[in-house]
């Protein structure tokens, strides 16, 4: 598919889980420590939260509150009605390296993924497990063994899909009325698993690095291919139905705007984090699409 990128929100580090809410989009930018939103064309940008142990992946719960990933502290923030940050859930005593992403299901339990090793200090290459946390705050291993569990969704028919980043796929889990991941499987698969644990060799084993993604109406998965500067639409069982190629590298996105046809992804030049939080790259792009939001 071809299609132009725009860019609507510019000047920041480096952003990440872009979500449709409440008519603007919302997304974190690592490095200035802020959850930021904007109207559907990038104009009205505002900070809607603070989060000093760097914030990553955004949920709501059931009545409305923002819930919100905090890498470096490992923890699951929660906006209160008066704007005060509160511990939602501490991942410090489980998660193996900085929390990442995460989705929000209707009961309000957060799935959240994190990085297993210190992917910034090159250390070697582990797998890592996802956590639950529910909404009195108690955190529950419901998966292990994955590749650096990135981007997640929940479908309507009630099937969890992580992005492993390192894993050269997407994972699906059958999600219980308890909120108990089973059923795993392969949900698409773009190479082989890695061989070996030296992060130089795995990235030239690396076809697809599916990192932030969304769901639309006809039950692709828009993912941001981290290593290809590319953003794919993946149908269940691996084929790539389109790509976009914006120009820039890209770490993740989502659909919105008011017919929800609206492709947001997060521009960067790199992810180096030295590199993105001396400078202020960071891109928010918009790509229209025909297929709208799920």
């Amino acid at each position: 598919m071809t299609s132009t990128a725009t860019t609507v929100v510019s000047g920041l580090a480096f952003l990440e889980a872009p979500r449709w809410h409440e008519d603007r989009i919302w997304f974190s930018d690592f490095y200035t420590h802020r959850v930021l939103s904007a109207a559907e064309d990038g104009s009205g940008l505002r900070t809607e939260a603070d989060v000093p142990g760097q914030p990553a992946g955004l949920g709501w719960l059931p009545d409305g509150r923002l819930l919100v990933v905090s890498m470096r502290d490992r923890k699951v923030l929660r906006r209160e009605p008066d704007g005060t940050l509160v511990t939602h859930g501490d991942l410090s005593g489980h998660a193996t390296g900085h929390a990442n992403d995460m989705v929000v299901d209707d009961q309000g339990r957060a799935y959240v993924g994190n990085f297993g090793f210190d992917l910034m200090s090159g250390d070697p290459l582990d797998t890592a497990s996802l956590h639950r946390v529910d909404p009195d705050g108690t955190v529950t291993e419901v998966a292990s063994g994955l590749w650096f569990p990135n981007g997640s969704v929940i479908t309507r028919d009630q099937v969890l899909i992580v992005n492993e980043t390192f894993g050269n796929r997407c994972t699906a889990f059958d999600l219980t009325n308890d909120g108990r991941l089973t059923n795993r499987r392969t949900w698409a698969q773009f190479g082989p698993l890695p061989d070996g644990t030296e992060l130089g060799e795995v990235f030239t084993q690396m076809k697809v690095a599916p990192d932030g993604g969304c769901l639309d109406a006809e039950g692709a998965w828009w993912l941001a291919d981290a290593i290809g500067d590319r953003l794919l639409r993946v149908k269940e069982g691996g084929e790539i139905a389109d790509e976009v190629r914006p120009g820039s590298p890209v770490y993740a996105c989502g659909l919105g705007g008011a017919d929800g046809r609206t492709l947001y992804a997060c521009a960067a030049p790199d992810f180096d984090e030295t590199a993105r939080s001396a400078a202020r790259d960071g891109r928010l792009l918009a790509i229209r699409v025909p297929v709208p939001a799920a």
